[in-house]
């Protein structure tokens, strides 16, 4: 029987595993840059699935006849568990759409405002 929270390694990945925004080997700096953004990335991912299973539990299928705060409050650990590993097994692949994102802003050219711009030569007051 195949478990619903895994899925045929032929369908995961839509966005690549990893960034194709250049050929070169990552220097040391990116590589520096990258793991903070790869943990917050991780981080959001599970914070949006903690957020998503809870939303699940509140839609109350069944009565819980041994229910109390505590069962709750260990439910709510466990789907907080459950949510950690899952960002980290890169499940739903939020973590790398949002990495690919900010690849893709990291790579663009930093566009300079118009030199007639008031706003951009003295912080918007006039």
């Amino acid at each position: 029987m195949i478990s619903p929270l895994r899925t045929p390694q032929a369908a995961l990945p839509l966005v690549p595993q990893s960034p194709a925004t250049s050929l070169a080997p990552p220097s040391p700096d990116n590589a520096a840059q990258r793991n903070p953004l790869r943990t917050a990335a991780q981080q959001f991912e599970a914070v949006f699935l903690r957020q998503m299973i809870g939303s699940m539990r509140q839609a109350h299928l069944a009565d819980d006849i041994f229910g109390s705060q505590a069962t709750d409050q260990f439910r709510d650990m466990a789907d907080a568990n459950l949510a950690d590993s899952m960002s980290h097994q890169g499940v739903f692949g939020i973590a790398q759409m949002l990495l690919a994102q900010f690849d893709r802003h990291a790579a663009a050219p930093a566009t300079a405002a118009p030199a007639g711009d008031a706003t951009a030569t003295n912080g918007g007051a006039r």
